[in-house]
């Protein structure tokens, strides 16, 4: 590479030659000034100097000359010539005859009056006798090399030279002239040293500045810019991100920072791009469906893994003959069409695959463009639709068995519509239920088979729950009969449906309300002692008051008015007390309907508790109560929901009891807990005993029926079982846990009413 090229190519060496051209132009620029300046003012220096010597020997010869005096002025002028810088003094008079001269052989010498020295003044006509210092100077050159500076100066005829003793007369004015030439060859040299000190001078600065910038240029900006291409370079060679270490902050540095950023976008991009490429690559290999690319040939120019796994074309294979056992091209070919107007076309064909199977696809085909925006392939994906087609068929006939099974499921089918609860079908099994034919029921609202006070309440159950147990319906002939209903969405002819199976429990709960009353009466023979304490206590005080009486009056002794009101309020208390327990126990041993009403559960918890709190308190069992009074109501049937409560305070009885006798010299612990709290949307109920507890392994078991953990002949096994189907029913939950002091915790939550 030339300088030439280099120059061309390289920046730093464009930027360094133009700032050398231009700092050497100013550079000589200023020697050339410099040196111009400091010649005119030491030659101006010197026309001073010469000038003062000038007037300095006119003047010390003037005196001489005012006498006359030959000798004093040769003597002066002698004198004045020995300096080694003075060349000639010359005295001219007017007729430029020299008279005086530090030269001797000059004396008397006439000169031409045209002579450098006098054509000073005499150049014009008359000859000029004012004169500057400018045009009295002249500078010619010596014959040995050197210059010499010459400064004529005119002699004046003053006043005093007009007198007796010159001859001069008065209207005179020049009477000649001084010439006093001094060599300027030491003048000269001294020059020449100063202007080679300040070309020096200035070639120093101009040498050191250049280093300076090219130092500074090869450090701040050829480093740099070279860190930037080699980064720019590994950018470009797709090394990301390109970091370029420039330790700057000036534009270098940003410049560095702003390529790293680019090439950190320029590496994002591309691993977008790169992902994108990849993804839409494995897409077109992963596509289930057979993708192929043709020529307007039909040729295979690519296809995908399901293509080749499945066919193992040969490349360039004709389409048809790949995939379709064909020797031609189909009759209907969407790529044929596809190259005709650039559209794309679909189809469904039925052929013969290469195994020899029929087979059923879908095809549709896409236009291909180059860069030109001309068709250059098409595209074909054909889809098999062989299994749908197998499929469509198994479903006709599986439409067929299924609606022959929903006719003949023996519990009626509803298909509602969601939001007006309109009948749109139902099977066969509602007119045996319902008495209603399907013609009958279709188009009515399925609210028709509730009692219309309750219909709004179902219809809001209808769409927000999917289970209803124990719902009352009435049939075509006013027979009422309960029945648990299933609610699932489903799709039918289109549109969101609900789909409602009910099921006829009346005969169940026929079964369960004998069962709940057996275990009604085994409970009250269960609680036959607690009833005879609950009765003893009010009967005691009626007979010691009316004993009292009596021997008051057999005595035909005085009774006081306030101890007869106080003896028969107790008496009728008591009286009313003992009626109020019989007709518990006669309301509870009653078989009663099932009945679902808005109750308080603090209100059937005390009645529970009401008819064996003596026997509990006479056991020494303590009952605790921790009941939250603000709880919301609930839905249940308040009778059976008694009997659930009983259960478990005979339960809990028991339970201490027990222990109690496993541990006879012990002291223990005989506490019920009764605790209402309200845990989220549900009402909750603990019933906490410090008794036996119950083993963990047949916590699962619990609720079985006839399973028990007491002795032969102390329970049935049905209480816990009745309890649980009570529950049940009312929407609830009951579960078991250990209780934290000793024994066990019976927990039973109810959905509570807003």
């Amino acid at each position: 590479m030339n300088i030439f090229q280099l120059i061309r190519q390289r920046l730093v060496a464009k930027l360094i030659l133009t700032v050398g051209l231009v700092f050497l132009l100013s550079v000589s620029i200023w020697a050339y000034f410099n040196v111009r300046y400091q010649k005119a003012k030491v030659m101006q220096n010197i026309v001073g100097a010469t000038d003062r010597l000038t007037t300095t020997i006119r003047l010390g010869t003037h005196y001489a000359m005012m006498l006359n005096s030959r000798d004093d002025i040769n003597q002066i002028i002698t004198n004045i010539g020995r300096l080694p810088e003075i060349k000639n003094i010359r005295i001219y008079n007017k007729s430029g005859e020299i008279k005086f001269s530090n030269s001797m052989a000059e004396v008397d010498l006439e000169t031409n009056i045209k002579a450098e020295a006098c054509d000073i003044c005499h150049r014009s006509d008359p000859p000029l006798s004012e004169l500057d210092l400018g045009q009295r100077t002249r500078i010619f050159d010596d014959p040995a090399g050197y210059r010499l500076l010459g400064i004529i100066s005119p002699i004046r005829n003053e006043p005093g030279c007009a007198g007796e003793c010159h001859v001069h007369p008065e209207g005179k004015k020049i009477l000649g002239a001084l010439d006093l030439v001094v060599s300027l060859q030491e003048a000269d040299r001294e020059l020449l040293v100063g202007q080679r000190r300040i070309i020096g001078l200035a070639f120093t600065v101009f040498l050191l500045t250049s280093i300076i910038i090219l130092i500074f240029v090869l450090n701040f900006v050829n480093r740099p810019i070279k860190k930037l291409i080699a980064g720019t370079r590994r950018i470009a060679r797709g090394e990301y991100p390109g970091t370029v270490e420039i330790d700057q902050e000036d534009e270098m540095g940003q410049l560095a920072k702003a390529i790293h950023q680019m090439s950190q976008k320029i590496s994002q991009k591309q691993t977008a791009l790169n992902q994108q490429r990849d993804e839409y690559m494995d897409l077109f290999q992963r596509v289930p469906c057979l993708i192929t690319v043709q020529d307007r040939a039909f040729n295979l120019l690519r296809y995908n893994r399901e293509f080749a796994e499945k066919f193992d074309p040969i490349p360039g294979e004709h389409c048809y003959e790949a995939y379709k056992g064909r020797t031609q091209k189909c009759k209907s070919c969407p790529v044929e069409k596809t190259f005709a107007d650039g559209l794309s076309y679909s189809t469904e064909e039925t052929g013969m695959d290469k195994d020899g199977s029929i087979k059923h696809w879908i095809v549709r085909s896409s236009p291909i463009f180059d860069e030109n925006n001309e068709l250059v392939a098409a595209m074909e994906i054909s889809l098999d639709l062989t299994e749908r087609k197998l499929l469509e068929v198994e479903l006709e006939q599986s439409e067929k068995k299924y609606h022959a099974i929903f006719n003949n499921i023996p519990n009626p089918v509803f298909v509602l519509d969601k939001d007006s609860l309109e009948v749109l079908n139902s099977n066969s099994s509602v007119a045996a239920v319902y008495g209603y034919t399907e013609d009958e029921i279709r188009g009515h609202s399925f609210l028709d088979l509730f009692r219309r006070e309750e219909s709004e309440d179902y219809a809001a159950k209808l769409k927000t729950t999917s289970i209803i147990n124990q719902a009352k319906n009435i049939c075509k002939d006013g027979k009422e009969l309960f029945v648990n209903i299933l609610m699932s969405p489903s799709e039918y002819s289109g549109q969101t449906v609900l789909l409602v199976t009910t099921s006829d429990i009346t005969k169940r709960l026929e079964a369960e309300q004998q069962l709940i009353q057996a275990s009604k009466m085994a409970t009250l023979g269960e609680m036959s002692t607690g009833v005879a304490h609950e009765l003893n206590q009010p009967l005691s005080v009626i007979k010691t008051a009316s004993s009292f009486l009596v021997k008051k009056i057999e005595n035909q002794q005085p009774i006081q008015e306030e101890i007869l009101e106080t003896l028969l309020s107790k008496i009728d208390g008591n009286v009313d007390r003992a009626t109020r327990i019989i007709n518990h126990m006669r309301q509870f041993s009653r078989k009663s309907d099932v009945e679902m009403e808005t109750i308080d559960v603090h209100t059937v918890l005390e009645n529970a508790f009401e008819i064996f709190s003596q026997q509990l308190k006479v056991r020494g069992i303590e009952i605790l109560r921790d009941f939250d009074r603000n709880l919301p109501r609930i839905s249940a049937d308040s009778g059976r929901l008694e009997q659930v409560f009983i259960n478990l305070l005979l339960n809990a009885r028991d339970a201490i009891e027990e222990q109690g006798a496993r541990h006879p010299m012990e002291d223990i612990q005989k506490e019920i807990s009764l605790r209402t709290t309200r845990d989220g949307n549900f009402v909750s109920v603990e019933v906490c005993d410090t008794g036996i507890g119950i083993p963990q392994n047949i916590v699962d078991k619990i609720f079985e029926p006839f399973y028990t953990t007491k002795e032969v002949g102390k329970g049935t096994g049905l209480g816990l079982s009745i309890s649980y189907g009570i529950i049940k029913d009312c929407g609830g939950e009951i579960s078991i846990k250990r209780n934290q002091k000793q024994g066990t915790c019976f927990r039973v939550k109810f959905p509570a009413l807003s």
